[in-house]
């Protein structure tokens, strides 16, 4: 990871190395912190951007209710610190983690100790690697499940949560893979580790709908409404594993991951093995509309 200069905790920018919290913090021991990626980038008229940085504090916000915490600071004022925390490690773009959690206290499950808030931003290019982006990734069918929706919150990004996430990824990257997809508890194809995920057969998106163990993706929400808006006919159901194997196209989508084609699943060529012409299409309007190229989505950006 580069450092940056400066983190923004509980209402004071601090020493990136200053950041610290008690050992004995209740989110490090049972999980119970919320969270968010958020990304900055350059525009092509030089000026700087947040892509959708209010849906991602209201989900933000949202994850906390979820979880019973209360956020000791108004949606207005952390946004303005997530572009105060950029301004200040002078960053045109990077990525940017909000992160609420109960903090030091009492320790048991039950404990409710003072909510802390923290919001780090450090340069972080394609997650899952340039190349990744070009030409496609491997992905791997997970041994782990996608958690059933009354073990987990799947409207909420809970930090706990993710070592389902974790587990599932770290098999896939040991077996030689890039990323991992999971199943949902009754065996049809849920998302990436940190990515949701859609398959193009003739001629038609289909992607998971939200009453599967999904998260709602703000990217995700970005490209399906491209997608509508450039007339690609879109599908939201459950399907199979071998429909996905036997997809004309494949590709995951998420703050970090961006939209990253899939050229292979277990071993399988998706399609052509190249990314094919609907997932080109819709990553180069993705990408031309965080670089404030498309006028009909200015209003998902957030000048700075």
């Amino acid at each position: 990871m580069n450092k940056a200069d400066k983190i923004w905790l509980d209402g004071k920018l601090v020493n990136w190395d200053d950041a610290k919290v008690h050992v004995l913090t209740h989110a490090l021991h049972y999980g119970v912190g919320v969270f968010e990626g958020i990304r900055a980038y350059k525009t092509s008229d030089g000026r700087s951007a947040v892509f959708r940085l209010r849906e991602h504090l209201q989900r933000l916000y949202d994850s906390a209710h979820v979880v019973l915490m209360e956020i000791p600071y108004p949606i207005e004022r952390l946004q303005e610190a997530c572009i105060e925390t950029l301004k200040v490690n002078r960053q045109p773009e990077g990525y940017i983690r909000p992160l609420a959690f109960y903090g030091y206290g009492n320790l048991g499950v039950g404990a409710v100790n003072p909510v802390q808030v923290t919001i780090a931003t450090w340069p972080w290019g394609a997650y899952l690697s340039e190349e990744g982006l070009k030409k496609g990734i491997r992905a791997k069918v997970s041994s782990f499940t996608r958690m059933h929706v009354n073990v987990n919150m799947v409207r909420a990004k809970i930090s706990g949560q993710y070592v389902n996430s974790f587990l599932a990824n770290r098999e896939a990257v040991m077996s030689g893979y890039d990323e991992a997809i999971l199943l949902d508890t009754e065996g049809y194809v849920a998302e990436g580790s940190g990515e949701n995920l859609y398959i193009v057969k003739n001629g038609t998106l289909f992607t998971p709908s939200l009453s599967s163990p999904v998260l709602a993706g703000i990217t995700r929400d970005s490209v399906l409404k491209i997608a509508k808006d450039q007339g690609v006919p879109i599908v939201e159901q459950k399907f199979t594993r071998d429909t996905m194997y036997l997809a004309d196209e494949l590709f995951m989508t998420g703050t970090a991951a961006e939209l990253t084609p899939v050229r292979e699943v277990d071993n399988r060529r998706v399609g052509s093995g190249q990314p094919g012409p609907v997932t080109k299409k819709l990553q180069e309007t993705f990408f031309r509309t965080v670089h404030g190229e498309e006028q009909r989505y200015r209003e998902w950006l957030t000048y700075y």
